[in-house]
């Protein structure tokens, strides 16, 4: 794997130097300073500050001229006003990374913005690595470093975590310190002027201190290039990420906070499973995820056991476990009769296992120790309530010594407070994960079964269709000369049939008569529809008029038409109408659009026409280019899939035919980013296949 950004100095540097090095304990430059000195940071440490003399025991440098040498990592905390020529002045004795902490750039207008800009083409000139500005700065624990701001100092662990948030990596240090979480990398990007996001994942997938790596994202800049970085690491490591700013609130307030922009919640998800990413809502999943990817094996089926000492808890697991397409698998007939001898009579030997509430040490660990065997089971979650019976401790440690010698993932959820926190200890420090409840752990194995399906995936089949690029590229040109925003009818036909979208034979008229005349030629029934660039939703005004089947209903539906959109929109202008053979009469309509995201790119949508997609959201999305699985996907994610499958005896429709048209319109978003919106509505599908009955093009 080869990284476009060299981390390596900034994780491993043989120098430090602090720019804004300061005596006073309060100030940022001394924090820095002294956590690298308590972290027992080995290389060499060299504080600036004008005034020199001593802090913290270690020598004081007046100027960055006169360092004894060019430092790996530069870190600057300077008022904003002195950061550039603080770096002008480290690129001089050719310093390899910076770390700019001070904020105050892009995030509070033009002119920070300005600036930010001047510092990231410096770094760029120079060949600097430039974490930052607004950063909180850096850990690596295997090398002694916490070049940070915070307080709380990480311990050593391998999930490696990353942010642009910096006051949310201070409060993360501080909980993971309770929590006893460690990590292998902490890094705080800041606003990103240097290094991003996909530099980061890229660096982190090499990293053989990292197994699970996690992050908080704002924004994403380079939306193409980090599904490709993610694509690759996630073949290796899991990566999991939460993602903020997804909302027009949480947009205005990321744009304030970084300067960045967000793209939009359905982009940015369908980016992270494209990429086999992990997307999680909240920062207790983010954590509940990194720990159970970090100490356990992945489940190789969905098929989950469940051990309890109480009915209740057991079948909120069993809910749980519908929810997330997980199955409480039946225990083998070998498991069977071993659980028939170890349980008393009136225990639930079958899953969830239910072995009573005055179940102690010993019957957890027969019990544990027959599922562990289990060829049925991928997957183990055992559940404790603190009875008057209940050994906590004596239980824990049972636990942990089953699963010393069991192959499959353990987890556990000691319910309760003060006395199953013993208990909790012990299984958190033998590396297996304990949740105060079960739906949370239920939540953490279905990601686990999910990354190993990713891992297991079929390989990728990238398909290109045949399209004529000249042909529709002179149709955009035409456009754009001309200043139209939303193609012309005639335009738009050229780009589909570059594409081999499958058409009806459709004509523009602008008369009554020329309708008339275009049916006969045609060949009855026909639609009639209206065509004006500023109609967007013909349903809106009854713009459509369908299975015409004589000149007289033509020319009705044509006068009807053309008044009807005349007096309801007298503000657009009317091209005239399409004149088009009519399609299957028993179809299913679809609509296939896509978008351009501003940070992933094209975003493909599919739903089928009506209710279900526009009130009740039931739409997928991916982001071109489609790989042949996407296009299946696609069409078989959204809930009323089974109509097209073939609900209550209905023929299936070809859906061979709605993936061909999903390709070559990924094709074609991909071939012309200057296309900003595509919709087909509606798309004609049936058993014997699929025809696009209108097609609506906007290019910027």
């Amino acid at each position: 794997m080869h990284s476009d950004a060299n981390l390596h100095p900034l994780f491993n540097p043989d120098s430090i130097a602090i720019i804004g090095a300061s005596r006073s304990p309060g100030k940022l430059g001394h924090v820095i300073l002294s956590n690298l000195l308590k972290a027992g940071y080995r290389g060499k440490l060299f504080p600036v500050n004008p005034a020199g003399g001593i802090i913290l025991d270690t020598p004081v440098f007046k100027s960055i001229s006169k360092l004894p040498q060019a430092p790996g990592l530069g870190i600057i905390v300077l008022p904003r006003e002195k950061v550039l020529n603080a770096m002008r002045e480290l690129a001089n004795i050719r310093v390899s990374a910076i770390c700019v902490i001070t904020a105050g750039f892009r995030e509070t207008g033009r002119d920070g913005f300005e600036l930010e800009m001047k510092m990231a083409n410096l770094a760029r000139k120079k060949g600097i690595t430039l974490l930052g500005p607004n950063s909180l700065g850096l850990v690596n624990t295997a090398e002694g470093i916490n070049a940070t701001i915070a307080q709380a100092a990480p311990a050593k662990g391998s999930i490696a975590f990353f942010s642009q948030s910096g006051a949310l990596c201070s409060a993360i240090l501080d909980w993971a310190d309770g929590e006893d979480i460690g990590f292998s990398k902490f890094i705080s990007l800041g606003n990103k002027a240097g290094l991003s996001e996909a530099d980061v994942i890229e660096y982190l997938g090499d990293d053989p201190e990292t197994k699970v790596i996690i992050g908080y994202l704002e924004s994403v800049d380079d939306g193409q290039r980090f599904i490709r970085k993610a694509s690759i690491v996630t073949e290796t490591k899991p990566v999991i990420l939460i993602k903020a700013g997804t909302t027009p609130a949480g947009a205005r307030a990321t744009s304030s906070h970084t300067g960045s922009m967000a793209g939009s919640l359905v982009a940015s998800t369908a980016a992270f499973r494209q990429a086999g990413i992990i997307q999680v809502e909240s920062l207790e999943s983010l954590f509940d995820l990194a720990r159970a990817f970090s100490e356990q094996p992945l489940p190789t089926g969905p098929n989950l056991t469940v051990i309890t000492n109480s009915g209740g808890p057991g079948i909120l697991a069993a809910d749980a476990c519908g929810e997330a397409g997980l199955h409480l698998s039946r225990p083998s007939q070998a498991t069977l009769e071993i659980l028939t001898k170890v349980l008393p009579p009136f225990a639930s030997i079958y899953n969830p296992i239910d072995i009573i509430g005055d179940g102690k040490a010993d019957r957890y660990r027969d019990t544990f120790q027959a599922v562990a065997q289990d060829e049925f089971t991928n997957a183990i979650l055992i559940l404790l309530t603190p009875t008057a019976s209940a050994e906590v401790e004596a239980t824990a440690q049972a636990i942990i010594d089953v699963a010393k010698t069991c192959n499959k993932p353990v987890f556990t959820c000691f319910m309760g407070g003060k006395r199953i926190g013993p208990g909790r200890d012990m299984l958190l420090q033998a590396g297996i994960p304990c949740y105060s409840y079960p739906e949370p752990a239920i939540r953490a194995i279905e990601a686990m079964h999910s990354h190993y399906r990713w891992l297991n995936r079929p390989y990728p089949v990238e398909v290109c269709f045949r399209r004529d690029k000249g042909k529709a590229a002179r149709a955009i040109k035409k456009a754009q000369k001309l200043g139209i925003s939303e193609l012309p009818f005639s335009d738009a036909m050229e780009i589909a049939t570059a594409y081999e979208l499958p058409i009806p034979e459709t004509r523009l008229v602008r008369t009554s008569d020329q309708a008339v005349r275009a049916a006969k030629k045609m060949g009855y029934p026909v639609a009639i529809k209206i065509v004006s660039p500023h109609i967007s939703n013909r349903g809106d005004i009854q713009g459509v008029a369908l299975d015409l089947r004589t000149p007289r209903e033509v020319r009705d539906a044509w006068l009807d038409i053309t008044t009807r959109a005349q007096r309801k929109r007298p503000d657009a202008y009317l091209s005239g109408c399409l004149v088009q053979t009519m399609g299957p009469i028993k179809a299913h309509e679809v609509i296939i659009r896509f978008t351009q995201d501003p940070q992933f790119g094209p975003l493909i949508s599919f739903c089928l026409v009506g209710l279900s997609a526009e009130a009740l959201g039931d739409i997928s999305y991916r982001l071109a280019p489609l790989t042949l699985q996407d296009a299946q996907d696609i069409v078989r994610e959204i809930k009323s899939f089974p109509l097209l499958r073939g609900a209550r005896g209905e023929e299936a429709v070809n859906l061979a035919s709605i993936e061909d048209i999903l390709l070559s319109i990924s094709q074609m978003a991909t071939d012309f980013p200057e296309i900003q919106e595509a919709e087909l509505n509606p798309i004609l599908v049936d058993a014997d296949g699929a025809l696009v009955a209108d097609l609506r093009l906007t290019i910027g």
